[in-house]
């Protein structure tokens, strides 16, 4: 079972929902990239391979893998404010509302939009649900070219 066909398939489909914020120069040869957006700083799998994405305005699909042990649905007046927080190196856990449900997918709205996979054993949910999460690391960033 695969989430992705390809990161450019992926990064299309997803574009919709990418994050708006600023990439910070990186140190050369690092796999992960230095990416604010919604108040947060993020570090972010590179997953357009390197030098696809230059330093200043940027826009990013942000993907991670869901945590079932620290995923929920809400009830309406638990969800009421979005939290986004960084955990670790590269993983964030929060709260916000869906906007979006595929087979595996979620797209959820929690300060940034994030694209987050899963592999089942999560709470039904539909678009407009509130939910509480947790990914596991590392978040993926796909960057989305500017038109």
């Amino acid at each position: 079972m695969t989430l992705e066909s390809s990161d450019t398939e992926f990064a299309v489909t997803y574009a919709p929902h990418a994050a708006e914020g600023v990439l910070y120069p990186g140190r050369e040869g690092s796999p992960l990239l230095e990416f604010a957006a919604g108040g947060r700083v993020l570090y972010l799998f590179d997953r357009s391979g390197p030098y696809a994405a230059r330093p200043g305005p940027a826009r990013f699909v942000i993907h991670g893998l869901l945590d079932p042990a620290g995923t929920r649905r809400l009830e309406w007046d638990e969800a009421a404010e979005e939290h986004l927080e960084v955990v670790g190196v590269s993983a964030v856990s929060g709260r916000g509302r869906v906007l979006n449900v595929g087979r595996q997918i979620w797209v959820v709205q929690a300060r940034v939009p994030l694209v987050l996979g899963h592999f089942g054993g999560l709470p039904a949910v539909q678009p407009g649900d509130g939910v509480a999460f947790r990914t596991l690391p590392p978040l993926h960033g796909f960057v989305v070219p500017a038109h």
